[in-house]
């Protein structure tokens, strides 16, 4: 007989880590952890540890009420030891993050932002830091200060406070890090074309008393793409800053891995067949690129001189790794790795033993042996495109027959669902259900024309995709489609309804957490700042006013009559509560079965433990009762 699972509590409780960088002698490492049931700074001491270490011994740094970010500034900018932090938070989720200094070795944890030095702080206005000078110095980072819409990116001196807007373009631009001398400074401007961007090098020596624009002297655009859209990756530099290493699928479908110069010159020099990304360590020791394969992450390094490869960088299994971090000697690289039987945790790698380390194991009660890995398969939409999926099944008793099958929509549109761990994905599958987590189109991580299969009038493709899924889990023996939910947050939470309302007679239940119900009063009530930049994928209010309408769920709410649980964060800046409550409104007036909890200190999604306890056990409660299992 199979034990039973632990209680939901359990899953939701498994605490994660991720490092945020080294200190400048590599002694300490700053470790982003859930531990008090939010994203908060610790520091972990390295010097004479014995790896890995548990929760009770890192030392906590911060414990804000809200989640906070932190990284080590390269050094002093008055001369002085290098152990000084820059941290970003905001309030409630509202994203309007601001910019504050500390010390990395309090005498207690810092419990607000008034434990810290104000750096750059206007609580009407969002800052996000891109890029600190070698020396410590200068501090780049973009704001919306201006008109409350247009991103500029300004540089600050941390020895005076004095500073200047340095690029501007009354778009959306941000700071993507200084040349290692200090002269260029990259930034990455948003276009109005679905999925593009382009990279401009700006050279400082070059500012005066006015910000530059793309025009401008002084400013060079990285792999100009007039005639498509394309995405650029901001540089990783050679320590004499004489070249670069970029990402960007410029001519191509996939992005690859290019070499530059500060005149804009480039070459591709290497592709993967996947997406991929670089970064070279401060020394210029090595040149790591990793990819996505089919939503794993490999990753090699590579003499930054000849592109030969080195060595491979080993990962714990199959799953995804990310926030690569190199000590200033390029000995070490941390990186943080997720699969679906590792919740998330710290790695390091010593490049010169080529040994794996494992730095970091957080609290989980639930047996790891439990965890169940998904298989990836692929099935056939309506016009032949070949969609994946990663599928979860459960192990199940044969007299319970088929299983319930929740289906996961990741949000977007333009990201991809990649097999990290999920706890109330794996909960799921516990108590029998199958969770199936499809990559409809428009998703990213399989192409440049992949990612814009449902751009703006083709919408309602991606929506077609998912009847297709239909349609394959009625051909698996193993699971009953005639018991399947539709489950998603953000985009995500849109495609649950539109599943809902387009496919009634397909879906038994939907679970839709901070998604739009109309792309029209989404579009006018979200934040000034975001509409161009959505309008750009989803078409703009003047000229497709009448696509949106006929894309929205709410347009076809008369068909929707599938049970429906709906959570949303009172702060959205994205997604306004608005959306959710106005279909909560119109499914009460119908009688169509519907539940709405709203988080009064949460935005974009449940970022606080407390929050997600109070919720998850209630969906699940919810998909238990109404998919019969």
């Amino acid at each position: 007989m199979t034990p039973p699972s632990p209680d939901i509590r359990a899953y939701l409780e498994i605490r994660t880590a991720a490092p945020s960088g080294w200190s400048p002698d590599a002694q300490n490492l700053l470790v982003s952890s859930d531990l008090p049931g939010s994203a908060q700074v610790h520091r972990l001491d390295l010097d004479g540890t014995t790896l890995p270490v548990t929760a009770d011994e890192l030392v906590p740094v911060t414990r804000f009420a809200e989640p906070i970010g932190a990284g080590y500034l390269p050094a002093a900018p008055d001369g002085g030891p290098g152990h000084r932090l820059l941290l970003a938070a905001d309030r409630g989720g509202n994203e309007r993050h601001q910019l504050f200094l500390a010390g990395h070795d309090p005498d207690a944890p810092y419990a607000g932002p008034e434990d810290l030095e104000p750096l750059v702080v206007d609580d009407e206005f969002i800052h996000r830091p891109g890029g600190v000078t070698r020396d410590g110095r200068l501090l780049a980072y973009a704001t919306n200060r201006g008109d409350g819409v247009a991103f500029d990116t300004w540089v600050r001196d941390l020895t005076d406070g004095s500073e200047r807007c340095v690029f501007a373009t009354g778009g959306w631009t941000g700071p993507g890090g200084f040349s290692p001398d200090g002269r260029y400074l990259a930034v990455s401007e948003m276009t109005t074309r679905p999925g593009d961007n382009v990279v401009h090098l700006v050279d400082l020596h070059q500012v005066g008393d006015q910000p530059l624009g793309a025009a401008d002297p002084g400013v060079v655009e990285l792999a100009p793409h007039p005639e498509r859209e394309s995405s650029v990756g901001t540089p990783s530099w050679l320590p004499d800053s004489s070249a670069f290493f970029f990402s960007t699928d410029v001519e191509r479908d996939h992005s690859a891995i290019a070499r530059g110069t500060p005149d804009g010159v480039f070459e591709v020099v290497i592709e993967k067949g996947w997406d991929a990304g670089c970064t070279v360590d401060w020394s210029g020791r090595h040149l790591l690129v990793a990819w996505n394969d089919d939503g794993r992450t490999r990753a090699e390094l590579r003499d930054p001189l000849t592109l030969a490869v080195t060595d491979e960088v080993p990962l714990p299994g199959e799953g995804v790794a990310g926030g690569f971090r190199f000590t200033r000697d390029g000995r070490h690289v941390a990186f943080a790795f997720t699969s679906a039987s590792v919740p998330g945790d710290v790695w390091r790698y010593d490049t010169q033993e080529r040994r794996l380390e494992r730095v970091t194991v957080s609290p989980c009660e639930v047996d790891p042996a439990s965890f169940v890995a998904p298989e990836l398969v692929r099935f056939a939409s309506f016009d032949g495109l070949e969609v994946p999926a990663f599928v979860y099944r459960p192990v199940r008793a044969v007299d319970r027959g088929p299983a319930p099958v929740v289906v996961v929509i990741h949000g977007g549109p333009e990201s991809q669902y990649r097999p990290t761990f999920t706890p109330l994905t794996q909960y799921l599958v516990a108590q029998g259900f199958a969770v199936v987590a499809p990559n409809v189109r428009g998703s990213t991580g399989y192409g440049r024309r992949y990612q814009h299969l449902d751009d703006v009038e083709r919408r309602l493709d991606s929506v077609r995709d998912l009847a297709a899924l239909h349609d394959w889990l009625q051909e698996q023996p193993d699971l009953d489609a005639s018991r399947a939910a539709l489950y998603g947050g953000s985009y995500g939470g849109y495609m649950t309804l539109m599943g809902l309302v387009m496919q009634p007679e397909r879906w038994a239940a939907g679970v839709d957490v901070v998604g739009m119900s109309n792309l029209v009063t989404f579009l006018e009530n979200t934040s000034a700042w975001r509409r161009a930049f959505r309008e750009r994928e989803y078409g703009s209010l003047e000229h497709d006013r009448d696509v949106l309408l006929e894309a929205s769920p709410i347009t076809h709410v008369d068909n929707l009559r599938a049970p429906l649980f709906i959570v949303h964060g009172a702060n959205d800046p994205r997604v306004p509560l608005s959306e959710a409550q106005q279909i909560h409104a119109v499914l009460e007036e119908r009688g169509v079965r519907n539940e709405l909890l709203v988080y009064d200190d949460e935005g974009h999604g449940l970022s606080k433990l407390a929050n997600r306890i109070d919720c998850y056990p209630r969906v699940a409660a919810f998909l238990r009762e109404v998919l019969g299992d």
